[in-house]
Protein backbone atom coordinates (compact mmCIF):
# COMPACT_ATOMS: atom_id res chain seq x y z
CA UNK A 1 0.00 0.00 0.00
CA UNK A 2 0.91 3.29 -0.73
CA UNK A 3 2.11 6.27 1.45
CA UNK A 4 -1.08 8.39 0.69
CA UNK A 5 -3.18 5.37 0.90
CA UNK A 6 -1.58 4.50 4.52
CA UNK A 7 -2.10 8.36 5.73
CA UNK A 8 -5.75 8.25 4.64
CA UNK A 9 -6.81 5.16 5.72
CA UNK A 10 -5.31 6.06 9.13
CA UNK A 11 -6.90 9.40 9.53
CA UNK A 12 -10.15 8.05 8.43
CA UNK A 13 -10.27 5.67 11.64
CA UNK A 14 -9.02 8.14 14.12
CA UNK A 15 -12.10 10.16 12.75
CA UNK A 16 -13.51 7.20 12.79
CA UNK A 17 -12.66 6.83 16.64
CA UNK A 18 -13.60 10.69 17.44
CA UNK A 19 -17.80 10.31 15.84
CA UNK A 20 -17.99 7.05 18.54
CA UNK A 21 -16.53 9.75 21.21
CA UNK A 22 -18.68 12.47 19.93
CA UNK A 23 -21.95 10.20 19.85
CA UNK A 24 -21.00 8.72 23.15
CA UNK A 25 -21.27 12.73 24.55
CA UNK A 26 -23.88 13.05 22.74
CA UNK A 27 -26.09 10.56 24.39
CA UNK A 28 -25.30 11.44 27.43
CA UNK A 29 -25.53 15.35 27.12
CA UNK A 30 -28.91 15.15 28.89
CA UNK A 31 -27.11 13.03 32.18
CA UNK A 32 -26.20 14.39 35.55
CA UNK A 33 -22.95 14.91 36.25
CA UNK A 34 -21.63 13.19 32.70
CA UNK A 35 -18.02 14.32 32.01
CA UNK A 36 -17.60 14.70 28.22
CA UNK A 37 -14.89 12.67 26.79
CA UNK A 38 -11.88 14.97 24.31
CA UNK A 39 -9.46 13.40 22.50
CA UNK A 40 -6.13 14.74 21.36
CA UNK A 41 -4.48 13.87 17.52
CA UNK A 42 -0.89 13.53 16.74
CA UNK A 43 1.54 11.57 14.41
CA UNK A 44 2.72 8.24 14.88
CA UNK A 45 6.03 8.04 13.03
CA UNK A 46 6.46 4.28 11.73
CA UNK A 47 9.33 2.37 11.11
CA UNK A 48 8.30 0.50 8.06
CA UNK A 49 5.58 -1.80 9.86
CA UNK A 50 3.09 -0.43 7.24
CA UNK A 51 5.52 -1.23 4.24
CA UNK A 52 6.54 2.19 3.67
CA UNK A 53 10.19 2.77 3.24
CA UNK A 54 11.29 5.36 5.68
CA UNK A 55 9.43 6.97 8.15
CA UNK A 56 6.36 8.09 7.91
CA UNK A 57 3.62 10.18 9.66
CA UNK A 58 0.56 8.89 10.53
CA UNK A 59 -2.62 10.52 11.73
CA UNK A 60 -4.11 9.22 14.92
CA UNK A 61 -6.07 10.11 18.36
CA UNK A 62 -3.15 9.93 20.66
CA UNK A 63 -5.00 10.02 24.03
CA UNK A 64 -8.26 10.08 25.47
CA UNK A 65 -9.28 12.39 28.18
CA UNK A 66 -12.07 13.36 30.27
CA UNK A 67 -13.07 16.88 30.81
CA UNK A 68 -14.16 17.13 34.62
CA UNK A 69 -14.44 20.42 34.72
CA UNK A 70 -17.85 21.69 35.96
CA UNK A 71 -21.75 21.52 34.91
CA UNK A 72 -24.20 24.41 35.50
CA UNK A 73 -25.86 23.56 38.69
CA UNK A 74 -30.23 23.27 38.08
CA UNK A 75 -32.64 23.14 41.25
CA UNK A 76 -35.01 19.96 41.39
CA UNK A 77 -36.99 20.65 44.44
CA UNK A 78 -35.86 17.39 45.38
CA UNK A 79 -34.31 17.51 48.84
CA UNK A 80 -32.49 14.07 47.64
CA UNK A 81 -30.30 15.64 44.75
CA UNK A 82 -27.28 16.76 45.25
CA UNK A 83 -24.99 18.91 43.38
CA UNK A 84 -21.09 19.03 44.25
CA UNK A 85 -19.23 22.25 42.94
CA UNK A 86 -15.24 21.85 43.15
CA UNK A 87 -12.66 19.41 42.40
CA UNK A 88 -14.32 16.20 43.87
CA UNK A 89 -16.91 12.97 43.70
CA UNK A 90 -19.60 11.46 45.66
CA UNK A 91 -18.42 7.69 46.78
CA UNK A 92 -20.83 4.95 46.78
CA UNK A 93 -20.81 1.18 47.16
CA UNK A 94 -20.54 -0.55 44.33
CA UNK A 95 -21.39 -4.22 43.12
CA UNK A 96 -17.35 -5.04 43.06
CA UNK A 97 -16.04 -2.04 45.34
CA UNK A 98 -16.06 1.60 45.55
CA UNK A 99 -17.59 3.76 42.37
CA UNK A 100 -16.91 7.59 42.38
CA UNK A 101 -19.51 9.58 40.94
CA UNK A 102 -20.82 13.60 40.38
CA UNK A 103 -24.06 12.40 39.80
CA UNK A 104 -26.36 13.25 42.75
CA UNK A 105 -29.78 12.27 41.17
CA UNK A 106 -30.44 10.17 44.78
CA UNK A 107 -33.10 8.66 46.57
CA UNK A 108 -34.19 7.22 49.71
CA UNK A 109 -35.04 3.59 50.55
CA UNK A 110 -38.03 1.78 52.58
CA UNK A 111 -35.57 1.17 55.22
CA UNK A 112 -34.06 5.07 55.24
CA UNK A 113 -30.58 4.27 53.28
CA UNK A 114 -29.49 6.65 51.12
CA UNK A 115 -29.24 5.41 47.72
CA UNK A 116 -28.18 6.68 44.11
CA UNK A 117 -31.44 5.62 41.17
CA UNK A 118 -29.72 2.62 40.70
CA UNK A 119 -29.75 0.96 44.02
CA UNK A 120 -25.96 2.00 44.76
CA UNK A 121 -25.90 2.67 48.98
CA UNK A 122 -24.04 5.75 50.20
CA UNK A 123 -21.37 4.12 52.81
CA UNK A 124 -20.54 5.63 56.13
CA UNK A 125 -16.83 5.00 58.05
CA UNK A 126 -17.19 1.59 58.60
CA UNK A 127 -18.61 0.99 55.45
CA UNK A 128 -22.08 0.28 56.31
CA UNK A 129 -24.72 2.39 54.50
CA UNK A 130 -25.76 5.71 55.42
CA UNK A 131 -29.59 5.87 57.41
CA UNK A 132 -31.86 8.05 58.62
CA UNK A 133 -35.73 8.29 59.06
CA UNK A 134 -37.46 8.31 55.79
CA UNK A 135 -40.12 9.86 57.27
CA UNK A 136 -39.04 12.93 58.48
CA UNK A 137 -37.49 15.50 56.69
CA UNK A 138 -33.46 16.21 56.66
CA UNK A 139 -30.66 18.23 55.19
CA UNK A 140 -27.92 17.97 54.00
CA UNK A 141 -25.23 20.84 55.07
CA UNK A 142 -22.34 22.40 52.21
CA UNK A 143 -20.11 20.42 53.72
CA UNK A 144 -21.60 17.15 52.78
CA UNK A 145 -22.88 16.20 56.42
CA UNK A 146 -26.15 14.73 56.52
CA UNK A 147 -28.68 16.05 59.40
CA UNK A 148 -32.01 14.92 61.14
CA UNK A 149 -33.93 16.54 63.73
CA UNK A 150 -31.03 19.12 64.40
CA UNK A 151 -28.73 16.15 65.04
CA UNK A 152 -25.33 15.19 62.64
CA UNK A 153 -26.47 11.72 61.15
CA UNK A 154 -23.03 11.30 59.11
CA UNK A 155 -20.82 12.72 56.49
CA UNK A 156 -20.87 12.17 53.23
CA UNK A 157 -18.37 10.64 51.65
CA UNK A 158 -16.51 12.92 49.20
CA UNK A 159 -13.51 11.75 47.83
CA UNK A 160 -10.88 13.39 45.34
CA UNK A 161 -7.73 12.26 43.60
CA UNK A 162 -3.94 14.02 42.53
CA UNK A 163 -5.06 12.74 39.12
CA UNK A 164 -8.63 11.82 38.27
CA UNK A 165 -7.38 11.02 34.65
CA UNK A 166 -6.12 7.40 35.79
CA UNK A 167 -9.31 6.61 36.75
CA UNK A 168 -11.53 4.30 35.00
CA UNK A 169 -15.00 6.01 33.28
CA UNK A 170 -17.60 3.43 33.59
CA UNK A 171 -21.80 3.18 32.35
CA UNK A 172 -23.74 5.88 34.08
CA UNK A 173 -21.66 8.57 35.16
CA UNK A 174 -19.33 6.08 37.50
CA UNK A 175 -15.73 6.34 37.57
CA UNK A 176 -13.54 3.65 39.43
CA UNK A 177 -10.05 3.32 40.75
CA UNK A 178 -7.62 1.94 38.37
CA UNK A 179 -5.05 1.62 40.52
CA UNK A 180 -5.44 2.43 44.27
CA UNK A 181 -1.95 2.04 45.29
CA UNK A 182 -0.50 4.57 42.84
CA UNK A 183 -3.73 7.12 42.85
CA UNK A 184 -5.56 6.47 46.31
CA UNK A 185 -9.12 8.61 46.93
CA UNK A 186 -8.08 11.35 49.48
CA UNK A 187 -10.91 13.50 51.34
CA UNK A 188 -12.03 16.21 48.92
CA UNK A 189 -11.67 19.30 51.36
CA UNK A 190 -12.93 21.90 48.72
CA UNK A 191 -16.03 19.94 47.61
CA UNK A 192 -19.35 21.93 48.28
CA UNK A 193 -22.67 20.61 48.64
CA UNK A 194 -26.02 21.61 47.34
CA UNK A 195 -29.04 20.21 48.35
CA UNK A 196 -31.82 19.72 45.91
CA UNK A 197 -29.96 20.42 42.89
CA UNK A 198 -28.44 18.40 40.18
CA UNK A 199 -25.06 19.32 38.51
CA UNK A 200 -26.00 18.67 34.76
CA UNK A 201 -23.62 17.30 31.71
CA UNK A 202 -20.33 19.14 31.27
CA UNK A 203 -21.63 18.66 27.13
CA UNK A 204 -22.17 21.52 24.95
CA UNK A 205 -24.62 19.44 22.11
CA UNK A 206 -24.31 22.62 19.91
CA UNK A 207 -20.22 22.41 20.07
CA UNK A 208 -20.19 18.66 19.74
CA UNK A 209 -22.56 19.13 17.22
CA UNK A 210 -20.32 21.13 15.22
CA UNK A 211 -17.21 19.48 15.79
CA UNK A 212 -19.24 16.22 14.66
CA UNK A 213 -19.86 17.97 11.03
CA UNK A 214 -16.35 19.25 11.20
CA UNK A 215 -15.45 15.70 11.35
CA UNK A 216 -17.63 14.02 8.96
CA UNK A 217 -16.28 16.31 6.69
CA UNK A 218 -12.82 15.29 7.31
CA UNK A 219 -13.36 12.06 7.22
CA UNK A 220 -15.39 12.77 3.18
CA UNK A 221 -11.68 14.39 2.53
CA UNK A 222 -9.94 11.63 3.48
CA UNK A 223 -11.98 9.03 1.68
CA UNK A 224 -11.50 10.89 -1.55
CA UNK A 225 -7.73 11.05 -0.97
CA UNK A 226 -8.04 7.68 -0.61
CA UNK A 227 -9.99 6.91 -3.66
CA UNK A 228 -7.92 9.26 -5.43
CA UNK A 229 -5.14 7.25 -4.60
CA UNK A 230 -6.31 3.53 -5.24
CA UNK A 231 -6.83 5.57 -9.08
CA UNK A 232 -3.26 6.83 -8.81
CA UNK A 233 -1.76 3.23 -8.36
CA UNK A 234 -4.57 1.79 -11.38
CA UNK A 235 -3.67 3.96 -13.59
CA UNK A 236 0.19 3.30 -12.54
CA UNK A 237 -0.37 -0.12 -13.26
CA UNK A 238 -2.12 0.53 -16.87
CA UNK A 239 0.60 2.85 -18.02
CA UNK A 240 3.26 0.31 -16.82
CA UNK A 241 1.16 -2.27 -18.64
CA UNK A 242 1.42 -0.49 -21.44
CA UNK A 243 5.49 0.72 -21.40
CA UNK A 244 6.11 -2.69 -20.66
CA UNK A 245 3.54 -4.70 -23.40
Amino acid sequence: MDALSIAAASGMRARMESLDMLANNLANSGAAGFKADREQYNTYMDEGSWGLESNSALPVVETKWTDFSQGTITPTGNSADIALTGNGFLTVTGPNGPLYTRNGNLKLAADGSIQTQEGYTIPRKDGKPIKIDATKPFEITPEGMVRQAGQDVEQLPLANFDNPQQLTKLGNSYFQQADPKTNAAKPALSLQVHQGKLETSNVSAAEAAVRMVSILRQFESMQKALVLAGEMNRRSVEEVAKVTG
